[in-house]
């Protein structure tokens, strides 16, 4: 795997290499500037499903890789553009450096390398990148829609977010399993596992966004309140805790303003429910019902009186409500009901349909702890490729 990061990275390189120096350089200047590059590996991971063994990627696979890289990494130029941003994976952003024509003009140049890419691996997978291009399109138009919109739902937020992060992943493990010539069916698994597994990053970004310091993201933290986008942990903490967010949310924050929300969201316990709903779509694979569940603002009332009956201790009724969340997603799954808590405080097996135990404990992997900012747990398991290690 290392040595096909390593053609990965070359690859990239040489894709945006031109006669013309000066659009090189703005071209490669993210590429330089590092990255997991968990896209392109994703695309390597499919594809080598089918072998019993490690071996080296074919050619045809790294360059499918390459191209939903390409994709992300123009995503990012316009990202910048749109964001006013000063940074970028530690750097100066393009659009700080040279400007925001020029950060415009350079990441389309990236989405056309990866459209040639793309179209030399043949029409499926040219015709697929192109509507992911879409979609990223929409989930960001999405986003815009509703920013300074305190009033924005939960459900807003994910179509969002899976058109804007969720799909590229898909996508990612798509081109990997099509390249690879996988069967169909293991086709469309691997691209529900990179769909599932972008939703929950997305999660976690947000999270970190919250929590991280400037340093640790690479980027200035508290970036989204900034620019009124209210994610998954603010909205939550609007719905169940708000304290002084209405009268913050919906306007331009200064720096003190921002601060001052960060802070409450921190404190109001919702960083933990936003976690568990990340959590769910890792655990509860594709069942819908556990999507309903995990999104839910109502819950059962029983479950959170069975947490209080165990004596596992919450700040408030809510907090214990939304502890639950991801068990009711486990029980919906694996066929069974919230009843079951009632009886087992330990064990809880089957929680997707079709799958091993899952949430071998309750309490273990059904409610993770939070994991302590400060040792670095939380932005570890966002910020590398194993996004959920610490569970």
């Amino acid at each position: 795997m290392a040595g096909d990061l390593v053609r990965v990275e070359e690859t990239l390189r040489s894709s945006v290499t031109t006669d013309d120096r000066y659009l090189t350089e703005i071209a490669s200047h993210l590429i330089l500037a590092g990255g997991k590059r968990q896209r392109p590996a994703f695309s390597v991971l499919a594809a080598g499903t089918s072998f019993g063994e490690a071996r080296p990627a074919a050619m045809e696979v790294i360059a499918g890789g390459v191209s939903v890289e390409l994709v992300h990494l123009g995503s990012l130029y316009h990202d910048d553009v749109m964001d006013d941003a000063i940074t970028r994976r530690t750097v100066e952003s393009v659009n700080a450096r040279w400007g925001n024509l020029k950060a415009i003009l350079a990441g389309d140049f990236l989405l056309a390398k990866a459209s040639e890419i793309a179209a030399s691996l043949g029409t499926e997978v040219a015709g697929l990148l192109a509507a992911t291009i879409g979609k990223l399109c929409e989930g960001q138009v999405a986003e815009l829609e509703h920013t300074f919109d305190a009033a924005r739902t939960e459900d807003q937020y994910l179509t969002s977010i899976a058109g804007k992060t969720a799909a590229l992943f898909a996508t990612a493990c798509r081109i990997g399993a099509l390249v690879g010539e996988l069967p169909r069916e293991q086709v469309d698994a691997l691209t529900l596992f990179g769909q599932r597994y972008g939703m929950a990053f997305q999660i976690v970004d947000d999270i970190l966004d919250v929590i991280a310091t400037d340093e640790q993201l690479g980027k200035p933290a508290g970036h989204d309140l900034i620019e009124g986008v209210y994610t998954l942990p603010v909205l939550r903490t609007l719905a169940h805790d708000p304290g002084p967010l209405p009268e913050l949310l919906g306007r331009a924050l200064d720096e003190e303003e921002m601060a001052k929300a960060r802070d409450h969201v921190r404190q109001s316990g919702q960083v933990g429910s936003a976690l568990q709903t990340a959590q769910a779509y890792v655990n509860c694979g594709s069942s819908e019902s556990c999507r309903a569940t995990a999104i839910s603002n109502d819950g059962n009332g029983a479950c959170a009186a069975c947490y209080q009956a165990n004596s596992w201790s919450c700040a408030n009724d809510n907090g214990c409500q939304k502890r639950w969340e991801t068990l009711a997603c486990c029980a919906n799954a694996g066929g069974g009901t919230l009843s079951a808590c009632n009886s087992s405080k330990t064990t809880y097996e089957n929680c997707v349909k079709g799958k091993a135990t899952v949430c071998a404990s309750v309490r273990e992997a059904c409610m993770p702890p939070l994991p302590d900012p400060s040792d670095g747990g939380i932005v570890d398991a966002g910020m590398d490729s194993g996004v959920f290690e610490w569970c």
